[in-house]
């Protein structure tokens, strides 16, 4: 099949392009852009004007509702949504319902995802078993099983020697550790520290919530030479 792309800008990093192109895709392969070969005759053609055609694009962070949450959302249609806005593979942190810290909850994950077809699914393991920050989680087979590396979500590891010891062991075999930087007590506020937050009566997170944890793990990572 043949497939003509009109008037789309073309954005790809890999070449360096930034322009308005036509592109010609034959038996699903990227045949040309810019000039049409002589003689392409095109089965489908798509109006790109005023759109963007670029590589699938990766989203760092989609917490799915399933599994355990199924009621919000389900997979089908969460990669569905994916896909019709240009994301081609999605990463999922581990607070679903049971939280991802074993390897067959990782495999039917990818299974019901490859499935699916849609999007990709690349899973983060817990750092953690249940994410409650005490005891670290079979990291190696969790690898094997499919993970591409290891989170909290947004559960703060308040423990700092369990921290240590989990960056210690990734940084051994070149695991991957997501964390997002938030003190758990300074920031269990509900807006941020201000003026319209005091005006509100609301409980306040300053910026000296992130800050100090990434001093933190900024000083763990330096410690332990892993990649965060």
């Amino acid at each position: 099949m043949n497939l003509l792309i009109e008037g789309g800008r073309l954005i790809d990093p890999r070449s360096n392009h930034n322009a308005i192109v036509d592109i010609a895709v034959s038996e699903g392969k990227i045949l040309a852009f810019g000039l049409v070969p002589e003689g392409f005759k095109p089965d489908t053609t798509i109006n790109a004007h005023g759109c963007v055609v670029c590589p699938g694009l990766v989203d760092l962070s989609v917490h799915l509702r399933e599994p355990g949450y199924e009621h919000e959302g389900m997979l089908a249609s969460e990669l569905a949504a994916a896909v019709a806005g240009g994301i081609t593979t999605v990463v999922c942190p581990p607070d679903t319902d049971p939280v991802l810290d074993e390897t067959g909850l990782i495999e039917m994950l990818r299974y019901r995802s490859e499935r699916l077809g849609q999007a990709r699914v690349l899973p983060l393991g817990a750092l953690t078993k249940n994410l409650q920050g005490e005891v670290l989680t079979e990291m190696l087979q969790l690898t094997q099983a499919g993970c591409v590396g290891f989170s909290q979500a947004e559960v703060p590891l308040v423990n700092t020697q369990v921290l240590q010891r989990a960056l210690q062991y990734a940084s051994t075999f070149g695991y991957s550790v997501w964390l997002r930087p938030q003190d758990f007590y300074l920031g269990r506020g509900v807006a941020a520290s201000g003026p319209l937050a005091t005006r509100m009566g609301l409980s306040g997170v300053p910026v000296a919530a992130e800050t100090i944890a990434l001093h933190t793990i900024f000083e763990l990572v330096r410690a332990t030479g892993a990649r965060v």
